[in-house]
C-alpha cells in the first residue's frame, strides 16, 4: 500500500494539492497509511472518521434524506461524504469510503464486502464507484483503503 501512497503523494505534490479523507468502514486506515509517509503534511489536509450516520450528517453534511432513502452504504452517501469533506476542509481533492466490513451487518442487497468510494475535486467533478470484496474484516478494510488510493491516482491522472 505504501507504493500507492508514494505515487499519490507525488501526483498531489506536483500540483501543490492536498487531500482530505472521509472514512467510515476503514476507521482511519486510509489516513493512517497516508500519514505514515514522511512529509505527508505537504499533501494531507485532514481526515474525518464518520462511523455513525449522525457523524456523517454532523461532520460532513450528508443529508438525512439520503441516508434514509439509500442507506449509509450507497453511491449517494459516498459522494455526499466526499463533497462534505471537501467543503469542511481546505483540501483540493476528497475521497470517501463507506461499506460493510463484516463479519456482521450484511444483507442480500448489501452483502459483507460491499464498499462505496466517493470523490470530489475542488471546483470540479465528483462521483462514486463501488467494489465487492471477499475476505475477513481486516482484509476487506485493507483492500478498501488500497482501492481508495488507486481511485485517487486515477482521478488525478485522468481528470486534471
Amino acid at each position: 500500500m505504501q507504493d500507492l501512497v508514494e505515487h499519490l503523494s507525488i501526483l498531489l505534490a506536483e500540483k501543490g494539492w492536498k487531500i482530505v479523507a472521509a472514512e467510515s468502514c476503514t476507521g482511519g486506515l486510509l489516513a493512517a497509511a497516508i500519514t505514515h509517509r514522511p512529509g505527508s503534511s505537504q499533501i494531507f489536509e485532514r481526515g474525518f472518521v464518520t462511523y455513525s450516520n449522525e457523524a456523517k450528517m454532523e461532520c460532513l453534511g450528508v443529508s438525512a434524506e439520503t441516508l434514509e432513502k439509500y442507506g449509509a452504504v450507497s453511491d449517494q452517501t459516498a459522494e455526499e461524504m466526499a463533497l462534505g469533506a471537501l467543503k469542511h476542509s481546505k483540501a483540493d481533492l476528497a475521497i470517501s469510503i463507506t461499506g460493510i466490513a463484516g463479519p456482521d451487518g450484511g444483507s442480500h442487497n448489501k452483502p459483507v464486502g460491499l464498499v462505496y468510494f466517493g470523490y470530489a475535486l475542488k471546483g470540479g467533478s465528483s462521483g462514486s464507484l463501488h467494489e465487492n470484496y471477499r475476505g475477513n474484516r481486516e482484509q476487506i478494510r485493507g483492500k478498501a483503503a488500497a482501492m481508495a488510493l488507486k481511485s485517487m491516482i486515477s482521478v488525478l491522472e485522468t481528470e486534471t
